[in-house]
């Protein structure tokens, strides 16, 4: 018996120690978020302890030792040891991610700041501008010149000005012709100099096509007629008063984005998005944590994440997404939405609405009456439609395990209950041809309301 529970003991600690080591390898040299494997996939530890145990059992079956596959106290101190070693793993990246971007190194020094001395550079109207930055702010704007402007600081953490101003004499900005575009970097600062950082403003020809690069700092670019593209590693982003396409990539840190009259795409990962005032489209493709809002996008929104798929051809009022809440407003076009855990909330559509829910209510607001398709799909929550006395359309409404409370009455409106629990209605309401309305629900409730 003392052999079995050795070796059960053996296979489990091994593979504890193997999984653990592992991830913390990938963490080390592949940049593994170990904050999303904790909080998406921590029963796998569950699922270890069980395929251990069931693989302990059926041995001890064969050797008529059945106590040797219990779970032991050991083992469940183990399990707690590892969590904790890789919760620390990642409250530890947390506090460097903070410490990095609010506060210097060196705690008991101070930050000196010195002027950059950067020459201009003449360059054509449509230039191909790329900025570089490393840490730091960037703010780069269009303006009405024909040449390539920098100014700005480099601050240096030092005990005393003397030693700072030797330590930051060899950073400096450069602008130099790269191929048939121009390239702003700074120079002479080790990559993994984190004393020093290098806040630069930025002015170029306003038809300049721009790429801005940072990998630490804040980034706002405005004001320019051909495209822009941002990639930024952790600092928020604003971009504003654009009349070309617009695109970001993120991956920390919040973004902004108003008034363009170009396309926009952000991608990536990151915190709050905020778009307004868009003549063209806009594409949000990525895990960002929110609130997500975006207000008067003309040629309409499209949302992909690993929980949500919305496409709103048009939008001239607002969608937010934000505490488990999902609210669209006044959009003009077709809605197609596919989330979960979202209470859904879609006020005055004029197009086609088909959503796809579940684990959330879906309200669906018709202030006039709807001239499109409605079709809404739910589980486990209700699903609720408000609609004028005057609509007319041709309804089919199922409700598992649940009621439909409807305050529409018709001869041609029937509802059943075809097995205990459900409810069933169908019909046609109004003189006219209408919409067909299809409505889906299970364990929640479904209602049909009247315009107040």
């Amino acid at each position: 018996m003392a052999r079995s529970r050795q070796r059960s003991s053996g296979i489990f600690t091994g593979v504890v120690l193997l999984t653990v080591g592992f991830l913390l390898l990938i963490h080390n040299y592949r940049g593994l978020e170990l904050d999303d494997v904790l909080r998406r996939w921590w029963p796998l530890a569950l699922i270890f302890l069980g395929l251990i145990k069931l693989y302990d059992r059926a041995m001890a079956s064969r050797s008529s030792e059945p106590n040797s596959a219990r779970i032991t106290g050991g083992e469940i101190m183990l399990v707690i040891g590892m969590f904790t070693l890789l919760s620390a793993v990642v409250a530890i990246d947390y506090i460097r991610g903070i410490a990095h971007d609010k506060i210097p190194i060196e705690i008991s020094g101070d930050a000196y700041p010195f002027d950059l001395d950067v020459a201009p550079m003449t360059v054509p109207a449509n230039a191909r501008i790329t900025v570089r930055g490393g840490r730091g702010e960037l703010n780069v704007r269009a303006a009405d010149t024909l040449e390539i402007r920098v100014s700005g600081k480099k601050n240096v953490h030092a005990w005393n000005e003397g030693d700072a101003q030797k330590r930051g004499e060899s950073v400096s900005v450069e602008i130099v012709k790269n191929g048939d575009g121009y390239e702003i970097h700074p120079v002479g600062l080790n990559p993994d100099e984190k004393r020093i950082t290098v806040d630069m403003d930025i002015q170029v020809p306003m038809k300049s096509s721009v790429t801005v690069r940072n990998e630490r700092g804040d980034i706002t670019v405005s004001d320019f007629n051909a495209p822009v593209s941002v990639t930024s590693s952790a600092g928020d982003v604003e971009v504003r008063n654009t009349s070309s396409d617009v695109s970001v990539e993120m991956h920390k840190g919040d973004v902004k984005v108003t008034d363009t009259k170009g396309d926009i795409k952000i991608s990536g990962k990151g915190g709050e998005v905020n778009v307004a005032s868009a003549t063209g489209s806009f594409t949000l493709d990525g895990e960002f944590f929110g609130p997500i809002r975006a207000d008067k996008v003309a040629k309409g929104l499209r949302f992909i994440s690993q929980r949500t798929d919305l496409t709103l051809t048009s939008l001239t009022g607002h969608m937010e997404a934000s505490s488990g809440n999902l609210e669209i407003v006044d959009a003009p076009g077709d809605i197609s939405l596919r989330t979960n855990r979202y209470s859904v909330t879609i006020e005055n559509a004029t197009g086609k609405v088909k959503v796809d829910n579940r684990d959330g209510d879906v309200e669906v607001h018709f202030s006039s009456a709807p001239k499109e398709d409605v079709d809404v799909t739910n589980t486990n929550a209700s699903v609720s439609l408000t609609l004028p006395e005057s609509a007319n359309f041709n309804i089919v409404a199922d409700c598992h395990s649940c009621d439909i409370d409807s305050e529409f009455s018709s001869d041609n409106l029937k509802k059943t209950s075809p097995t205990s629990g459900d409810s069933h209605l169908e019909g046609k309401y109004g003189n006219s041809r209408g919409p067909k309305i299809t409505l889906k629900t299970s364990y929640g409730s479904l209602s049909i309301r009247k315009t107040s």
